[in-house]
């Protein structure tokens, strides 16, 4: 289980993060939402031992990931929001290196990569440089990064971001199976029927603080409203949009 337990981060006194809890168990997938500037990416870069935390803890099977934050990694595949690569490199290479920093054996490395990049559309394009590559491309050699070494805990920030109708099909197919075989995965996206379908529980964090934890039948239970779109409104946005809406159309008439 992974538990992130009462953190914190603040810059110059405010708090953009601000006391947040949640846990995401083995073979559940948990949606992480909010708005642009919510605390998300904060979040996550905490998570992930990019940044450090003002005060808080996150903890994975009850050890705090600091205390061996490379141990940690090891069992982390994480897609960033950002499709940043080597992109002097071909597809294989990349992967190939990404399996070597990992320890992985390189025989093991070269029929991963290969079988992966078959798998998601790149065989053929397994030795172009990836400065050749789509946005979607990119995108599904980072899926594919954070899967080769079969993590533990799977982090994923907008992993569907410029991907094809079909890819973002398969990826959902994927989300559940690798949940079927236990592992912990958090899913960020703004893409809120995607995150609907596959995610059993939501978190949604609104302003640096946590609004609402729960599986997502009980909120629209609760809330009495028949989608995640619409709760999402409710929590997070108190303007009438539709109104709003209509004034940016006066606007520019």
């Amino acid at each position: 289980m992974l538990e992130i337990q009462r953190l914190t981060k603040r810059y110059r006194n405010a708090a953009v993060v601000n006391d947040v809890s949640f846990s995401v168990g083995a073979g559940e997938v948990t949606g992480y939402l909010g708005p642009n500037g919510s605390g998300k990416s904060t979040t996550v870069k905490i998570i992930t031992g990019l940044i450090e935390p003002t005060s808080g803890k996150v903890l994975l099977d009850g050890k705090d990931v600091r205390d061996d934050l490379i141990g940690f990694r090891r069992r982390l595949g994480y897609v960033p929001e950002e499709a940043i690569l080597y992109s002097y490199l071909t597809g294989l290479e990349y992967l190939q290196l990404m399996g070597q920093l990992r320890g992985l054996p390189l025989d093991v490395v070269d029929r991963k990569a290969n079988s992966l990049l078959e798998l998601l559309s790149l065989g053929a394009y397994r030795y172009a440089p990836i400065s050749t590559y789509s946005k979607g491309m990119k995108q599904r050699v980072l899926i594919s990064a954070a899967l080769l070494h079969d993590p533990d805990v799977l982090i994923l920030d907008e992993p569907l971001s410029g991907i094809d109708v079909t890819s973002a099909l398969l990826f959902k197919h994927l989300l559940k199976a690798l949940a079927r075989q236990g592992k912990t995965i958090l899913y960020i996206s703004h893409v809120l029927e995607v995150v609907e379908k596959v995610c059993e529980r939501v978190v949604i964090i609104y302003r640096g603080r946590i609004m609402a934890n729960d599986s997502v039948a009980s909120l629209r239970d609760l809330m009495d409203v028949p989608s995640l779109e619409e709760i999402f409104s409710q929590l997070v946005e108190h303007r009438d949009l539709e109104a709003l809406a209509q004034d940016i159309v006066a606007t520019i008439q």
